[in-house]
């Protein structure tokens, strides 16, 4: 055998092993293992069931990271370096790597972070990364939104230091207690008995300022960032179907070429084959 049909060989060897990780009863076990870890990690919180059961928990814990170990060095076998060029796989590998870390002395504070590891659920559900992707690609569109909000913000806060910082220095003494009033108010948290109303016993026409500020920052600018979210979601869930459409389409190719490659080579062997 030479050196290229040994390539050849170990790399269909390996393309075969990453299509068995990719079976959907592999990835449904996955699923239920994060799961059923989930569901240990929020056992371990309960001293009563720690104090019956703790060794158990434990182990439990350490078998299911075991397998996620064991999961991920298949995968870097199957794809070698091209495992990292995933960003969702870098993800899985890093929440993996964080629960083999040392959990004593300084680094204690790692032992908490085991619950990462719910958060490989993401990658595994397609609905759910796929929202996870569109929150990402909204972040510049998102940013636009909150640079105006912010805008509003600091105008709406100057101009209430101006009109209710003298009267009510406790909510408006300052820039930064009108800002953090504001957003009180913007939340709706007991804006109108504690702020709004005291406020208009000595301001009876306060109500048109912040019924502007409600509406401009409540109603409009927040609906706004929720449809940036939701436009970013759509076009991934779009480019999702164009990829789906893409492969499903160079499979048929794919299969097309191979057919009339066939065929070639079956004609030619019964054109040889002839007396």
């Amino acid at each position: 055998m030479t050196t290229a049909d040994a390539s050849l060989g170990a790399g269909g060897w390996r393309s075969r092993l990453a299509a068995r990780l990719e079976l959907p009863w592999v990835q449904h076990a996955l699923i239920g293992l994060i799961l059923v870890n989930a569901l240990i990690l929020g056992m371990e919180t309960s001293p009563a069931l720690m104090a019956a059961w703790g060794t158990w928990l434990i182990a439990a814990d350490k078998a299911i990271l075991a397998i996620f170990v064991g999961e991920i060095a298949l995968r870097l076998v199957a794809h070698r370096l091209a495992y990292f060029r995933d960003p969702w796989n870098v993800f899985d590998f890093s929440v993996v790597a964080i629960a083999l870390l040392p959990a004593s002395g300084p680094l204690a504070v790692l032992r908490a972070l085991r619950v990462l590891r719910v958060l490989r659920l993401i990658t595994l559900v397609p609905s759910m990364k796929r929202v996870v992707g569109g929150l990402l690609s909204a972040l510049p569109g998102l940013g636009s939104v909150a640079a105006i909000i912010g805008l509003i913000f600091y105008v709406s806060a100057v101009i209430a230091t101006k009109l209710f910082g003298a009267a009510f220095p406790q909510w408006f003494g300052t820039l930064g207690d009108s800002a953090f009033t504001l957003f009180q108010i913007m939340t709706l948290e007991s804006w109108a008995m504690v702020i709004v109303r005291p406020v208009m016993e000595v301001f009876p026409q306060a109500w048109v300022f912040f019924l502007i500020f409600i509406l401009a920052s409540t109603f409009t600018l927040l609906n706004l960032f929720i449809a940036v979210i939701v436009n970013a979601i759509h076009q991934e869930q779009q480019g999702d179907e164009r990829l789906s459409i893409e492969g499903e389409l160079a499979r048929l190719h794919g299969e097309i070429v191979r057919l009339r490659e066939d065929l070639a080579r079956g004609g030619r062997m019964s054109e040889t084959g002839k007396p």
